[in-house]
């Protein structure tokens, strides 16, 4: 089968112009749904047949019915064979558009489960993969069964914001009622959880056929909570290969995609190692690349671009065609990011030749460097970030809103 394909791709945020690139590169027709306030965004637009905005309202949402009713007015006159979510934001609104165009992909049920912190745990749970102690908020009577059964501190989290957006940390059962009773109306958007103190990891996977062709585990240095409430500076290095951690953490991804009745994408999990007990606790996971550049260090270890492989994917399960991954290098690899108080930070001063990657954005300043020997990246990001620290960092308040 070689017949074009029309691609819907939707991104709220700026972001996937790889994935828009590579899906064009593969013969397809590639529309982009994105922000109104986006317009000016550099997108690839040598490779996008057509771009449809959508308007932002004064809440920072979208109408669903808007979207649909543009959508059905477009399909009037041009074809839509798939829907691709390139944001976290976008899973659910490309699950709807999909289930009321009766077009292929993940419905709403299983995409609930990669967007929505309660629907994750909860289905986690059920499949006995081992779940920080959490429930609703729904009930009085849940939560204050839970405040006498878990040790604290808890957070309580957003069901569906991204990142540590939102995040709110209690250290007593007065504390978390404070909480509850604050959100009102809005705490049925949020659960509560157990804060267990451990090592965090990233998994970022690419699916085929309900297998993965692709994984590489990493570990935060900094987590990205961490960062978000304590001004720090973000870092993250690929854990040791062939590792018990390595190992358990792909078992443990495994069967949190099984569980969660993932076919085909791309996808980003995270985990954690509690210090008491050993164990890999699930966190949370993501059908799509991960944020914060994260792609750029995992290509950098691996030579694997997740965003073209998965738009490559996408293409072959849609044409019914074999998929073959390029071959896989094992090298190590770590990010650090941070903010600047320099508008353009100057970083001339950073000259190693393990330096496979600098950040060029506002206020901003990152490295992504490379090695074959994992002592040398985490040696790196340890000076990088004490230098950082000295010349260069910033803080800023955490958003109560995700920005990117």
């Amino acid at each position: 089968m070689t017949q074009s394909l029309s691609f819907l791709c939707i991104s709220t945020f700026f972001k996937g112009n790889e994935f828009l690139r590579s899906c064009k590169q593969a013969g397809n027709t590639v529309y982009l749904l994105t922000n109104k306030k986006l317009e000016y965004k550099p997108w690839v637009r040598e490779f996008i047949d057509e771009v449809f905005y959508i308007e932002e309202k004064p809440d920072g949402s979208f109408s669903m019915d808007e979207i649909i009713a543009g959508l059905a007015y477009m399909m009037r006159s041009k074809k839509v064979d798939r829907i691709v979510a390139l944001d976290d934001f976008d899973v659910e609104r490309a699950a709807h558009l999909r289930e009321h165009f009766r077009i292929p992909g993940m419905g709403q049920t299983t995409s609930r489960h990669f967007r929505d912190k309660l629907a994750m745990r909860m289905k986690a749970q059920e499949a006995g993969i081992k779940v920080p102690m959490f429930t609703s908020l729904f009930n009085d009577h849940d939560i204050f069964e839970f405040t006498q059964k878990v040790t604290f501190p808890c957070v309580v989290k957003p069901r569906s914001e991204a990142s540590a957006t939102g995040i709110k940390k209690v250290y007593n059962s007065e504390q978390l009622w404070e909480v509850v009773h604050h959100l009102g109306d809005r705490r049925h958007e949020y659960l509560v959880e157990q804060f267990k103190p451990g090592d965090v990891f990233h998994v970022d996977s690419l699916s085929v056929n309900g297998k993965f062709v692709f994984t590489r585990c990493s570990q935060y240095l900094s987590t990205p909570m961490e960062v978000a409430h304590g001004g720090g500076i973000f870092r993250s290095v690929t854990v040791p290969f062939g590792s018990k951690d390595d190992k358990a953490l792909q078992k443990a991804n495994t069967q949190v995609m099984k569980a969660f009745g993932m076919n085909y994408s791309a996808s980003h999990s995270e985990f954690i190692k509690d210090h008491e007990t050993g164990e890999i606790i699930f966190l949370e996971t993501a059908s799509r690349v991960g944020g914060a550049n994260l792609a750029e260090m995992v290509e950098a270890s691996s030579g694997i671009n997740l965003w073209r492989e998965w738009a490559i994917i996408e293409t072959a399960m849609a044409k019914g065609e074999e998929y073959v991954l390029p071959s896989v290098e094992n090298s190590y690899s770590g990010i650090i990011i941070s903010l600047s108080n320099h508008q353009h930070p100057n970083t001339e001063g950073f000259n190693d030749p393990e330096i496979y990657w600098r950040m060029e954005m506002e206020y901003h300043i990152g490295f992504i460097v490379k090695s074959d020997k994992r002592e040398r990246v985490i040696a790196l990001l340890d000076d990088y970030a004490q230098r950082i620290y000295d010349n260069f960092h910033a803080s800023a308040p955490i958003s109560a809103k995700s920005t990117h």
